[in-house]
């Protein structure tokens, strides 16, 4: 299987948009579209590809540089908010060269970490998380009251 991993340019905002909208299916592709693209100028916002060696997209990672977050050490942080992977490529290590690329591009800018979460049942993505190198630092259960 051949693919390569790249982060996401102007161009790529319809491809990346299609992916993100496969992970969060709320809301139409171009809602997605609109989101990323007035998130892009200000930075803090970056999306990777990865794909095929028909030039098609079977999986996005995305990242965005946080203020804050849980378990983190530095402020500011990137924070990988999403990874998706076509189901027909998953388990051939695409998402841990999404995630060795997000990883070098931010060392390289002097962040010293990437933050992550995941939904407390979702095992799956609790693996994955690990597999890749990351470590959980805390639980956290959030509330919300009607006003």
């Amino acid at each position: 299987m051949s693919f390569s991993i790249r982060r996401c340019d102007d161009a790529d905002l319809a491809e990346w948009a299609s992916l993100r909208h496969a992970l969060w299916p709320n809301g139409s592709a171009e809602q997605h579209a609109e989101e990323i693209a007035a998130a892009l100028p200000n930075g803090v916002l970056r999306g990777y590809l990865a794909i095929d060696g028909q030039g098609r997209g079977i999986g996005f990672a995305e990242v965005s540089i946080r203020r804050y977050a849980n378990g983190s050490t530095q402020s500011p942080v990137p924070f990988l908010e999403g990874i998706w992977i076509a189901p027909a490529h998953r388990q051939h290590g695409i998402g841990r060269l999404l995630i060795d690329r997000i990883s070098a591009d931010c060392a390289a800018e002097g962040f010293v970490e990437l933050c992550s979460d995941a939904e407390i049942g979702n095992i799956a993505s609790h693996h994955a998380h690990e597999s890749w190198g990351f470590a959980e630092t805390e639980r956290v259960v959030y509330f919300r009251k009607t006003l």
